[in-house]
């Protein structure tokens, strides 16, 4: 095979998806271990066994390294929740319930278990990265079309079921946000069965028996 050929070979398997994955998981893995601000470019390039110059192929920056690694995060608990809205034998009530816990759990796991992680989450909600503002936005979507749905069967009662479900995701800020979570876990509120009892009374849940608007 001729040098040309050689190069192009390279430039085929450097492009490829793969590449891109192993330089996230790379990147993932120093975030978790020594933190995103201490990981540099030289530092993934060099676990790879390639330049800074092939991983600025794949990410323009640092920081967009940063924000696909978050986006790989919070990907994860979308679909958790996403599984849960499209879970068939679950009331609107019980899926709205299941997804505030789901969501508060992931956030205090992440707190405890992955605290290099959650900083780095932390550092991404607090300055506005697209990548959270996009996860924002899908969680709530997710509550609106669950609100949507129990309005729509009669179990829910709100006159404006895509306002109630921001107003949900609203509400539940407190237990799902990184910074809240993280650095003012004795702040004064409400159990957080207690704020999911007050949102589906809120969201005119009716009585087990009770009768559907005609």
């Amino acid at each position: 095979m001729n040098h040309d050929a050689d190069q192009a070979l390279v430039l085929v398997e450097e492009s490829s998806p793969t590449t891109r994955c192993r330089i996230l998981e790379t990147a993932e893995r120093f975030f978790r271990e020594i933190g995103y601000q201490k990981t540099t470019v030289a530092d993934i390039a060099k676990t790879l066994r390639m330049s800074p110059a092939n991983v600025y192929r794949f990410f323009d920056s640092k920081k967009s390294i940063n924000e696909a690694v978050v986006e790989r995060v919070t990907r994860e608990v979308e679909a958790l929740i996403a599984a849960i809205a499209a879970q068939p034998g679950l009331s609107a009530s019980e899926r709205i319930a299941e997804i505030v816990r789901t969501l508060h759990r992931d956030c205090l796991k992440r707190c405890q278990d992955n605290p290099r992680i959650h900083e780095m989450v932390e550092a991404a909600m607090s300055e506005s990265w697209d990548v959270c503002r996009h996860h924002v936005d899908r969680i709530s979507g997710v509550l609106v079309r669950v609100v949507t749905e129990g309005a729509r069967t009669g179990e829910f009662v709100a006159e404006d079921p895509a306002m109630a479900g921001q107003c949900v995701h609203v509400a539940i800020v407190r237990y799902c946000h990184p910074v809240l979570v993280s650095q003012y876990p004795n702040a004064p509120a409400p159990p957080l069965e207690a704020m999911i009892g007050f949102l589906l009374r809120a969201l005119g849940t009716r009585a087990p028996g009770a009768a559907s608007p005609a």
